[in-house]
């Protein structure tokens, strides 16, 4: 499931550089369903970075760009 998500995560952010409407739309669909789906065995991270709208952050975290450094979301909750 995971590797559906990043795709579907990088997907979008595709979709929000081309301005694509529809296909955001769609991608954020997508994402809920999949959270919705998985919200009993996906990383509580993971669910963090997809309830907060962080995309970028949570591509990265799943090894899409780089990492995430430990405690870089505001607020201090992790």
């Amino acid at each position: 499931m995971e590797q559906e998500i990043k795709a579907t995560l990088i997907g979008l952010l595709d979709r929000i550089k081309q301005a694509d409407g529809p296909g955001i739309g769609a991608s954020l669909s997508k994402l809920d369903e999949l959270l919705a789906q998985g919200r009993g065995h996906l990383h509580p991270q993971l669910i963090h970075f997809l309830e907060g709208r962080s995309y970028a952050k949570a591509v990265a975290w799943l090894g899409g760009e780089g990492g995430i450094p430990v405690g870089t979301c505001r607020g201090g909750n992790n």
